[in-house]
């Protein structure tokens, strides 16, 4: 609907704003607090007077809402709103970062400038999308309200998303699943967190979204009745208890429906834990964990539980300091239900994340789990990876990952992401411990380095002094930590070496006649395939480059191997040349280069190229001229590290000769389907089968034929014939 308010309601509705704005804060604000708010707030209207949304709404409107959501949604202090109602000024308007640090002070200037550098972060391909990640992240380090104000930003920008138009909403809206959501959630803000999935899945998906919404709603009653009738049977026995309660029933979001219908093959229908309730407490003595299992205990008085379903995050808060009592029970008519039960101080931490836990933990002194993620996260940001798609990686897998509670021999508690091993629990008690591991103890008996520990698994690494870390530890090494350490020792280990290896090649050199020089060097490179020179002086310092290796290059000419192939080869027209443009079915004769030259060549084994297909050469040392298809999984290193050894190739003509090809065959396992198969390639296409291996098992198969075909069109034709019989389901070549 389009905008259409008069200045005179504009006016109104931002003094109303303002008043929502004061009345709507977690945090008490002092006199002082509320002055700097109002100066805030009347600054960011003057910087933002001209300017509209594409909704055709003030400007201004959008930094007053984020404000309300980082003061009340999130819970931050007065500082963090001012911030909030000052993050695009800056950027949008006349006035200067010198300007806001004087009108306000450093802090708020400081999180402004934080917050100014991450709306100018590029939004193009995957790995300066990683980098961008990686720099907002960094900005964390400094003052953790920077974030939680970008993705208060981000929240309100996903709730007005549809005055953009649809190539700009889906990918704001695939950014959002992809960062701002799953921080949300590591920061604790699980209510922001559930809404940015929602509305991430409505812009990137919408027909799975409003499908979902559909039958949600559709069944609003059936299951608002249900909910009600569910809680009825218990409050009245929590009463008798003497207890004070809230019970607050929902569904599930539409995001985790979703994740659920993909994880299990299932339809909506099939979904048998969308009912949910809560059950929110006043703590009736002095141990709130004392009342919730009592709550927990009148539950399974009445509904069955499931004991595979239970989880206590009070004994082991989640590491966004999350705490809670699950279960799911059985409910009315065989329907489950999951029960959520939380003391008022659980809830408030459940709902506002960081800034709760910041409140309930100041005058205790006890760290929380979200303090031991922020200062992991701190670490992982320290010890990066110079890479950004591998620093993304790494992150995504320890600070995203599910977790797994391991001990040391006295009791104290390691978290550790799901898949870590013994080595990476070492790095985590102390680097010197990881970097000095020679063995490990799980559970009392000695396992290798590489197991994958469990949640409760008791862990007692085993050291050696002489003892340093290994390239095969990065081969099952999991946490940012461990793999950071593992390869800057081993770094500072080859620069070593390398440094020995430069003084040992420049002396063999010497004596086979061979210059020392950068020319010298780059072509050892590009002959032993390496990457960069300091491969080179490594692999000579650790005598892995023998001497007769280096013999051999020596005697190499350069581009010997295809001068060798043209002096060998009587030079002759190609057959079928007229056809040079000409495309035709019959692609059996291959030539090379410019001059179209027939050569020797075998088919390389890694892409098996067949008459047809996209095709180029590529000379080696030992194996003379190698033909690869241009998808080859090895194309782009070959073309990127080794393009002065790239021939051109194409097929031209004829239907002589037969090549060999591997498909696979798959579907249900019916009586007759595999004749059926065979029949089809051997009788209908013509096309001989070498070699046939069928498997079968609870009523699946899948056959790996080797057949002699013709050229790609027949081959098509024959996957295409194969499909439609009827209970196969794929056929792929191999």
């Amino acid at each position: 609907m389009a905008y259409t308010a008069t200045l005179e309601e504009e006016s109104k509705e931002l003094k109303r704003l303002y008043k929502n704005l004061l009345q709507g804060t977690y945090q008490e604000l002092s006199k002082e607090d509320k002055k700097l708010i109002r100066k805030a707030f009347d600054l960011a209207i003057d910087a933002h007077k001209d300017q509209r949304r594409k909704s055709g709404e003030p400007y201004v409107f959008h930094p007053i809402a984020v404000a309300k959501i980082v003061a009340d949604g999130i819970g931050l202090d007065a500082i963090s709103i001012v911030a909030a109602l000052l993050h695009d000024v800056v950027e949008d308007t006349k006035y200067t970062l010198d300007d806001i640090e004087q009108l306000f002070g450093e802090t708020v200037a400081r999180i402004v400038n934080g917050l100014t550098k991450i709306s100018h972060l590029k939004k193009d391909d995957a790995s300066v999308q990683a980098e961008n990640y990686r720099k907002m992240l960094l900005t964390l380090h400094d003052d953790v309200r920077v974030i939680l104000i970008k993705i208060a930003d981000r929240f309100h920008n996903m709730q007005t998303l549809d005055a953009m138009p649809p190539d700009k909403q889906a990918r704001i809206a695939s950014e959002t699943l992809f960062i701002y959501a799953p921080l949300a959630h590591r920061l604790g803000l699980y209510t922001i967190k559930t809404e940015l999935e929602d509305l991430g899945l409505k812009y990137t998906k919408p027909e799975v979204y409003y499908e979902i919404a559909r039958h949600i709603r559709e069944t609003k009653e059936e299951r608002e009745e249900y909910i009600a009738n569910f809680t009825a049977v218990i409050e009245e026995s929590l009463e008798n208890e003497g207890l004070k309660f809230e019970i607050q029933g929902r569904t599930k979001s539409i995001f985790s429906i979703r994740k659920k219908m993909l994880k299990q093959g299932v339809d909506f229908e099939e979904i048998y834990d969308k009912f949910a309730i809560r059950i929110i407490y006043e703590p009736h003595s002095k141990d709130e964990k004392h009342d919730a299992w009592k709550i927990y205990s009148i539950v399974t008085d009445h509904f069955s539980p499931n004991p595979m379903r239970l989880r206590d995050w009070m004994t082991q808060p989640k590491s966004t300091g999350y705490e809670a009592l699950h279960t799911t029970v059985m409910g009315h008519n065989g329907k489950w239900v999951e029960v959520q039960i939380r003391s008022n101080r659980m809830h408030e931490i459940a709902e506002k994340g960081y800034a709760a836990h910041y409140r309930y933990k100041h005058g205790k002194g006890k760290e929380t789990g979200l303090e031991n993620w922020l200062n992991k996260l701190k670490d992982a940001l320290e010890n990066s990876e110079p890479d950004a798609i591998d620093f993304m990686e790494n992150i995504k897998l320890n600070l995203y990952s599910k977790e797994i509670y391991t001990f040391t021999p006295n009791g104290d508690i390691k978290s550790l992401p799901k898949g870590a091993t013994p080595l990476d629990f070492a790095y985590a008690v102390h680097t010197e411990i990881g970097q000095h591991c020679r063995g490990a103890k799980v559970n009392g008996k000695i396992v290798p380095l590489s197991k994958t520990l469990k949640s409760g698994d008791q862990v007692e690494i085993i050291t050696s002094a002489n003892q340093k870390p290994k390239p095969a530890w990065l081969d099952f090494a999991v946490t940012s930590r461990a793999r950071s350490k593992i390869k800057n020792s081993l770094k500072e280990e080859q620069k070593k070496i390398g440094e020995e290896g430069k003084e040992i090649l420049r002396r063999k050199l010497r004596s086979l006649k061979i210059k020392y020089n950068e020319k010298t060097i780059n072509n050892l490179v590009r002959f032993f395939k390496l990457k960069t020179s300091l491969d080179l002086f490594y692999r000579i310092g650790n005598s892995s480059i023998t001497n007769t290796e280096l013999r051999k290059f020596a005697n190499q000419q350069s581009n010997g191997v295809y001068s060798y192939l043209k002096s060998k080869i009587r030079r002759k027209k190609p057959i079928g040349s007229v056809l040079k443009d000409e495309v035709t079915e019959k692609y059996d004769l291959l030539v090379f280069g410019k001059d179209e030259e027939s050569l020797p060549y075998t088919v390389s084994k890694c892409c098996n190229p067949i008459p047809g297909d996209q095709v180029f050469g590529f000379t080696t040392i030992n194996e003379g001229l190698k033909l690869h298809r241009k998808d080859c999984p090895n194309a782009v290193n070959l073309r990127a590290n080794y393009r002065y050894r790239i021939i051109q190739a194409k097929w031209i003509d004829s239907t002589q000769r037969e090549f060999k090809v591997n498909i696979m065959v798959s579907g249900i396992d019916e009586i007759g389907i595999i004749n059926e198969v065979t029949l089809m390639i051997s009788n209908t296409m013509n096309v001989n089968i070498q070699r046939i291996n069928i498997d079968t098992e609870a009523g699946y198969f899948e056959g790996h034929i080797r057949v002699s075909i013709k050229n790609i069109s027949q081959l098509n034709k024959l996957i295409a014939n194969i499909k439609n019989i009827e209970g196969v389901r794929k056929v792929e070549r191999e």
